[in-house]
């Protein structure tokens, strides 16, 4: 009997997993794997919002998997090492893997490659899966990525997304493959309050009824956060519980400009990972330096962290963070500007308390989107400023997001709340809400000197 080894990474699901199908149609039993890797939780990334939805969707995997005759294998170690140790242990002749795009993925794929050629296991590495279309399928002319996201995109739809592929009817495992048991999300400790549900069933309920109704008006709705009229896919999508080439397809069968708007999101989310994937390093390192001398005040870092700058939709958003483990769009790109232009600081910082935080909490849309909003990234208006008055009245106008979130401004009328310092004192101080880190003409002023402007 032949054996192959289905590696799950960020595939965690069994509808769309071009990584399963191969490893199903590569030999006569398959080894459904997940290493719980002690190399991730040593990088700070294993947060405990993301290991608990991380438990979610294994339990939801593994029970997937034994409705079909199979079930989850779990090892918890380094991963070369466990993958190894399951190939010698099986005499699996391959290992199949979905490609990934930092740094860590592909330091991982060349020891994979290596310790498993020493035991006559082949492994191989499938594109498109993590994403709807593989880093590196377009370029431009003399570069290996696309700098600017308008002509990518151009070329991303000209490209077209693979076919998707049909759950596996049956999986038929190797007899007695020992497992560890599977995490349990109850285990985890310190998440966020209203941390949502994880695992494929959850989040192909959610693409469905998205389908069936809030995309049709997603172009006109997905700025406003008091709607919440985004998809709430993300975590399914970084956790792979969801196929982003099946959410392209679906989304562009539906069709009209609210698909049109959605696959857009999509496409950025393409853009980033071939960005990263070029470039590793700009996870870390700035991907155009601006010789930024950041400020750094422990205080004012501290308040942005806590929801309490004073300036209530940058409140809101943070604050929002800190509950779910998620935050609207628009909540991101104000928070990220404020941190990074008003009060100057380092992008990596924001880019880390996110990542300690966010359940989506993708390496290459976190850390470029950051990058994006501190004008060391891909923007190319670097400079630009979101003023949080400015994004309140526009974004919320009613102040419905803000009164969300921020309990003490409840009581404000829709033209006070997003300037409440401008209230009389005595009213002002009874909100017990703070006055603003500081003034924001005084902050872009400063901001234009630091960058050469003035």
């Amino acid at each position: 009997m032949t054996v192959s080894i289905a590696l799950f990474t960020s595939d965690l699901r069994l509808h769309d997993n071009p990584v399963l199908c191969a490893a199903i149609r590569d030999a006569d039993a398959v080894v459904p794997l997940f290493v719980r890797d002690r190399g991730i939780r040593r990088t700070g990334f294993d947060a405990p919002n993301r290991r608990a939805f991380l438990a979610d969707c294994l339990a939801d995997l593994d029970a997937g998997l034994r409705r079909r005759g199979g079930r989850l294998v779990v090892r918890e170690g380094e991963v070369v090492a466990a993958a190894r140790a399951v190939a010698v242990a099986t005499g699996a002749h391959s290992l199949h893997i979905a490609a990934g795009v930092s740094g860590y993925a592909a330091r991982r794929e060349h020891r994979l490659r290596t310790a498993l050629a020493a035991v006559d296991c082949t492994l191989h590495v499938h594109d498109a899966v993590v994403t709807a279309l593989a880093p590196g399928r377009v370029v431009p002319a003399g570069r290996d990525h696309y700098a600017v996201f308008t002509p990518y995109f151009r070329r991303w739809e000209e490209a077209g997304v693979r076919g998707t592929l049909e759950a596996p009817r049956t999986v038929r495992l190797p007899d007695e493959v020992a497992s560890d048991p599977l995490p349990d999300r109850a285990e985890v400790t310190g998440t966020s309050p209203g941390l949502a549900r994880g695992g494929e069933t959850t989040g192909r309920g959610l693409l469905a009824s998205w389908l069936r109704g809030p995309l049709a008006d997603y172009g006109n709705a997905h700025d406003d956060p008091a709607a919440d009229g985004t998809s709430r896919l993300s975590p399914h999508l970084h956790f792979g519980s969801l196929s982003a080439a099946e959410a392209v397809d679906r989304a562009r069968r539906r069709g009209g400009p609210g698909a049109d708007a959605f696959v857009r999101q999509l496409a950025w989310r393409d853009f980033h990972h071939q960005v990263l994937a070029a470039l590793p390093d700009a996870a870390r390192e700035d991907y155009r330096t601006r010789h930024d001398q950041w400020r750094s005040d422990a205080e004012e870092i501290a308040a942005w962290r806590a929801g309490r700058t004073g300036y209530p939709l940058v409140d809101a958003a943070m604050r929002q963070l800190a509950h779910e483990g998620w935050m609207h769009n628009r909540g991101r790109m104000l928070v990220a500007s404020f941190l990074t232009k008003t009060l100057y600081v380092d992008w990596r910082v924001g880019a880390r308390h996110f990542l300690d935080l966010l359940v989506d909490g993708d390496l290459a849309n976190n850390q470029l989107n950051w990058q994006w909003m501190a004008g060391t990234g891909t923007d190319t208006r670097p400079n630009r400023v979101l003023s949080p008055v400015a994004q309140g009245r526009r974004l919320d106008p009613h102040g419905s997001y803000v009164r969300r979130w921020v309990p003490e401004l409840a009581e404000l009328a829709g033209h006070e709340i997003h300037e409440p310092w401008k209230l009389p004192e005595p009213r002002r101080a009874a909100l017990g809400y703070p006055a603003p880190l500081v003034g924001l003409a005084e902050a872009r002023a400063r901001f234009e000197r630091a960058r050469g402007l003035g």
